[in-house]
């Protein structure tokens, strides 16, 4: 049989929830297994030069969820790759359902080592995941439907990896404190954004020791809140910045996003996207080789 699945795109942290908070975002990776002679690689649109053989992320996935490599895969993504939109979870997720797993977010969750970018892409809506006794654990949270998310996504990539290495090894326990009263606000302003007060997307964990790698995202967050965005903040590990609006006030914010870019001579684009409900979904219907 041939199978194709579908997984949205996620925007982790959302500010102080390191590591733990997500939310899903409507663009999209699709995958399509199914059965050929030896394995077959395709990938189009997003990290479509990325080496199209068994050292696909999608192609190491689907081969160990099938537990052989008699496998032809399709990919095809619009999902920018190393900019903190959870591109590597979601293609994951999307190969493990079109393989036929029976924990698609498990899967996702061993890609990245923490589970909140594979829980959005599983589930859907604003998440929150933890790694319980070895295994991902994840809950939907109430999202308000009137929000809309505004990226701005640089050009140049930003490995995680790179990312990671910026944090310190030690956080004080006023910096945790800290997190977690915004962490509160976060998710009240989340569920009804009459409630989001802007000062529930500032971080001392991760955003500001990232701050090295890309001088210019506060002021470009500075821009994103003056324009009307309800909060502001690092799309996961960057260098994507997220305004968090309304939909009424979505286009003045991209607007503001575009010309920040402009000005501080960084090429890039910006996206209003819509939260992604579904999650991870088996697009069409299964047919027979």
């Amino acid at each position: 049989m041939i199978r194709t699945a579908r997984a949205p795109a996620s925007s982790a942290n959302l500010g102080p929830g390191f590591d733990s908070l997500a939310v899903a975002l409507a663009i999209y990776v699709e995958v399509e297994v199914g059965p050929a002679d030896v394995l077959r690689v395709e990938s189009s649109g997003e990290g479509a030069e990325l080496p199209a053989d068994a050292r696909h992320l999608a192609a190491r996935v689907a081969t160990k969820v099938a537990g052989h490599d008699h496998l032809a895969i399709r990919v095809h993504s619009e999902i920018p790759v190393s900019r903190g939109l959870g591109s590597s979870a979601a293609l994951a997720v999307a190969a493990a359902k079109a393989a036929g797993a029976a924990d698609p977010l498990r899967e996702g969750a061993e890609v990245d080592g923490h589970p909140e970018n594979a829980a959005a892409s599983t589930l859907g809506g604003l998440v929150a995941a933890a790694m319980v006794d070895g295994r991902p654990v994840s809950r939907r949270l109430p999202l308000d439907p009137d929000l809309r998310f505004v990226l701005v996504i640089p050009d140049g990539m930003l490995e995680t990896s790179a990312a990671r290495a910026a944090l310190p090894v030690k956080v004080l326990h006023a910096d945790a404190a800290f997190n977690l009263s915004r962490m509160g606000l976060l998710l009240a302003g989340l569920a009804d954004h009459r409630n989001l007060n802007p000062a529930a997307t500032e971080d001392r964990l991760h955003q500001d020791a990232r701050g090295e790698l890309f001088p210019e995202a506060a002021d470009i967050l500075q821009v994103l809140r003056e324009a009307g965005a309800l909060g502001a903040c690092w799309s996961g590990a960057g260098p994507s910045l997220l305004g968090i609006t309304v939909d009424a006030d979505a286009p003045a914010v991209a607007s503001a996003g575009r010309a920040a870019l402009s000005e501080y001579g960084i090429h890039g684009r910006v996206l209003t996207l819509a939260a992604d409900l579904a999650g991870a979904t088996l697009v069409g219907t299964d047919r027979p080789a």
